[in-house]
């Protein structure tokens, strides 16, 4: 149920007036009861929207910043060389001195994310905050003494089942809800793809970003950016937001939630890299699945398949290849950044709060 303040302030009046006419009995408590927690729903209800990406499609384009916290499949802290934004499409890497993942961990970052949970549990609660305190706690011991096949860039969270694959019963609603979507999310990635390139001396179409390689191609598609969705082209791609906001578990709300089409070309390498934080689960459905593609995650290796999602924790060494030939055409995949299972409702909504873009 949703009120406006108006409602609200008009409940306030009416018990006011029954807790003057029934001050000295039970009533006149009960009452005052009664109107904390309307008032409690109130704050609740407006600060914590039952769909995470509500209100949300009209983002400034101004702040739709690309490479935050790494790219499509993690950007393995990859820096543009100076003056190709006709490469990267106008979206420049990420230069800010506030981007966690590009300021190396310290006692600084630590500081931050502790400073971040106080504010959190004074204004809210500290129940159900007991790992989520020790990992901002102890976090440059952790992220300092993992072992080298799983080592998180910026956020680790303890105590949490970890394997570098996961089953699809992990999020099977989410899952199966984008493998539905597959020929809708196939097509509209054709509307994007096939558009002739934004500006002369580029081959990228409008909103396509150009990602660091050592060999080959790789382009990604964003509609959400670490936790900021692009507004232009969400627009182009209506389909695809409706599943967005249809999924259960996605990470709309916080810096380490992406969802972008993300395109490898024939010859293209992507190096072994880490993700920023095992708190999430990242989720390629298969588009486009020539031979010779591999993701290895963990030592482990896995193929896509169209109309099939693959469910991984980037936090592991992982790394993938198109080793193709022109012929086969591009690998295409569809990527969002789900919630790891075992993270409890009321540590999402703390991380969310800890890690909100741009705080």
């Amino acid at each position: 149920m949703e009120w406006s303040l108006g409602r609200v302030r008009e409940l306030v009046a009416d018990g006011m007036q029954s807790i003057r006419d029934c001050e000295s009995s039970a009533v006149g408590t009960a009452a005052c009861l009664l109107l904390l927690f309307l008032w409690y729903c109130y704050r609740v209800g407006r600060e914590h929207g039952s769909s995470p990406l509500r209100g949300r499609y009209g983002a400034e384009s101004g702040h739709l910043r690309a490479g935050v916290l790494g790219g499509a499949e993690a950007a393995g802290g990859a820096k543009a060389p100076p003056g190709s934004l006709d490469e990267q499409n106008g979206l420049a890497y990420c230069q800010s001195a506030e981007c966690f993942r590009c300021t190396a961990p310290g006692e600084g970052l630590n500081q931050r994310l502790y400073h971040s949970l106080q504010e959190y549990a004074k204004r809210y609660t500290w129940s159900g905050m007991g790992r989520v305190h020790k990992g901002v706690r102890d976090q440059g011991r952790y992220l300092s003494s993992r072992p080298t096949i799983q080592r998180p860039e910026v956020f680790f969270l303890p105590d949490l089942p970890s394997a570098p694959f996961f089953s699809r019963d992990a999020q099977k609603h989410d899952v199966e809800l984008l493998e539905r979507s597959f020929p809708a999310l196939l097509a509209e990635f054709g509307n994007v793809y096939n558009q002739p390139p934004a500006r002369s001396g580029s081959p990228l179409p409008p909103g396509w970003k150009a990602n660091s390689t050592p060999h080959g191609q790789w382009w990604t598609y964003y509609l959400v950016n670490q936790g900021t969705p692009l507004a232009l082209n969400a627009r182009r791609c209506p389909r695809a937001w409706r599943v967005l906001g249809q999924l259960r578990t996605f990470i709309a709300n916080n810096v380490f939630g992406n969802a972008c089409f993300s395109v490898l070309s024939p010859g293209a390498l992507i190096s072994e890299h880490y993700g920023p934080t095992n708190v999430r689960l990242r989720c390629h459905l298969g588009l486009r699945v020539p031979s010779a593609c591999e993701l290895v995650v963990g030592g482990e290796p896995q193929c896509w398949s169209e109309g099939s999602c693959l469910l991984f924790d980037d936090s592991f060494l992982h790394r993938a290849f198109h080793e193709g030939i022109a012929e086969d055409g591009p690998r295409v995949v569809f990527m969002v950044d789900l919630w790891h299972p075992n993270v409890a409702a009321a540590e999402r909504q703390a991380l969310d709060y800890i890690f909100t873009p741009g705080r």
